[in-house]
Order: C-alpha cells, then structure tokens, then sequence
C-alpha cells in the first residue's frame, strides 16, 4: 500500500496484517482519485472517510492537501494504526472516531465536501448506504460521494447518482450533490 500522490506522494505504508480489512488496491485507488479530479479540488475540503480501515483513502485525501478528514472505523487497532501513521507524517488534518459506521450515519450532525465509503462487502446494508449517507445530510452543497462497492452487488438507485466504475471485482459508485442556487 502506498500513498499515490501529494505531498506525500510515493510513501509505502505496511499495516499489519492482523487488521480486518481489504484496502482499496493501488490501481483501484489511482484510477479513483485521476476521476475525481474531474469533481473537486482538494485544497481545503472537509471529507469523511467511513470504514477507514488502514486509513489508505485518508492518507491519500490528507497529502492532497484537504482541511480536515474524519476517519470513522468500529476497529479500535485500525484507528491506532491510522493515528500511529498519521501522527508519523504529520498528517494534522486526520481525526478518529471509533463508531459503528451506520449509527455514526444516522446521528453525525456534520456535513462534509467529500465522503468516501467502503464497507465490508458482505455488509447488509450496502445497497441503502448511498441513500443512508445522503438523507441524513453527510454532503454539503457541490460535495461528491463515493462508495466502493463488489461489482457483482448494485446499490440502490438514487437521483444524485453519477456514475459507477468497474474495476475488476470492485466497483466505485459516484454521487454529486447539487450546488447551492444563487
């Protein structure tokens, strides 16, 4: 695993085996953030990155440059790898909460630039997810979300769906909230 680009750009990282996870690949994760250049511009965005696992995506959004990244995981040792990384490189914007990611949804209060989502596939929920995320206010006006997905499972159709990309047996799906009207 390594951090694809920013200031950070090129670093390995070696989480422990022992983590219940299955990080996004490193294609997988360059191939995501070269589309989502096309949505946002980093600098300065607040981002939520929901079942952080290894914390890769909010290493990648911190060394982009973005404001802030709320890692949520239920796993107490990811978040201690995540803060023990983060604290490493001086990655300040990073902040932890151990939660159950679907609670944490329902009750969070705050909203954010960018979400990212990748739930344990076999999860039961994960058709409802987009639509849990977006109905309970997670994504400010103009903010993106994208929740990684197994290709074989389709998620819930929602009117702010972009589009999905497949990539093997994983798949992104994006969703844009519309922009405030003047």
């Amino acid at each position: 695993m390594r951090i694809i680009g920013g200031t950070l750009g090129g670093i390995r990282l070696n989480p422990p085996t022992n983590l219940p996870v299955r990080p996004t690949t490193d294609i997988a994760k360059e191939a995501l953030f070269n589309i989502l250049q096309q949505y946002v511009d980093w600098d300065g965005l607040s981002c939520l990155d929901l079942f952080c696992g290894t914390g890769n995506i909010s290493f990648e959004l911190a060394s982009r440059g973005v404001k802030e990244v709320l890692s949520v995981d239920i796993h107490n040792k990811c978040l201690l790898y995540v803060r023990d990384i983060a604290s490493k490189h001086n990655l300040e914007a990073i902040r932890t909460r151990k939660a159950d990611v679907v609670k944490f949804v329902q009750s969070c209060g705050d909203s954010f630039d960018f979400v990212f989502a990748d739930p344990p596939y076999d999860i039961g929920v994960l058709p409802q997810l987009p639509e849990l995320i977006l109905s309970n206010g997670l994504l400010n006006p103009g903010g993106v979300l994208v929740v990684e997905h197994p290709t074989m499972r389709k998620l819930g159709q929602h009117a702010l769906h972009v589009e999905t990309r497949k990539y093997g047996n994983s798949s992104f799906s994006f969703y844009k909230q519309p922009d405030l009207q003047p």
